[in-house]
């Protein structure tokens, strides 16, 4: 079982991918798409396809009181598009608020330089969301 995670945004899509055990996540990389959805989606196909994904877990922009943001309804047409392109990926909605935050930390705490932290910010991002769909379903199992 290998899960991919998803950090949707309007220029960048960050990409994180389980281990086969679904056990851990790891940074794959960063879309660059400038809101061209074929671009993610040509791309998440070919990932799929090499990586035999049978999971997605992807980002839901949340404001901080639990209300629905405006990029949540995008993200909800992205989702969409994922589901008909993918039909037997299972798709989760995971709880985003704060992972950027966590994301600009973890690279404040490894002095990673100011230029590069715009190219790999949603990749980290889409390792928290998917460490968070991994825990939860861990403790399902247990």
């Amino acid at each position: 079982m290998r899960v991919l995670g998803i950090d949707y945004g309007d220029a960048r899509v960050g990409v994180a991918i389980s281990d086969l055990l679904g056990i851990t996540a790891q940074g794959l990389e960063t879309i660059h798409h400038n809101n061209n959805d074929k671009i993610v989606l040509k791309r998440l196909e070919e990932i799929i396809t090499e990586k035999q994904i049978t999971t997605i877990a992807i980002g839901m922009p949340y404001n901080m009181d639990g209300t629905d943001s405006d990029r949540v309804k995008l993200t909800r047409k992205f989702i969409h598009k994922l589901n008909c392109r993918f039909p037997k990926i299972k798709t989760h909605e995971i709880d985003e608020r704060l992972t950027t935050v966590a994301a600009y930390k973890t690279m404040n705490d490894l002095d990673i330089k100011k230029n590069k932290k715009r190219g790999i910010v949603d990749t980290i991002s889409a390792v928290y969301i998917l460490e968070i769909y991994l825990n939860k379903n861990e403790k399902k199992k247990v």
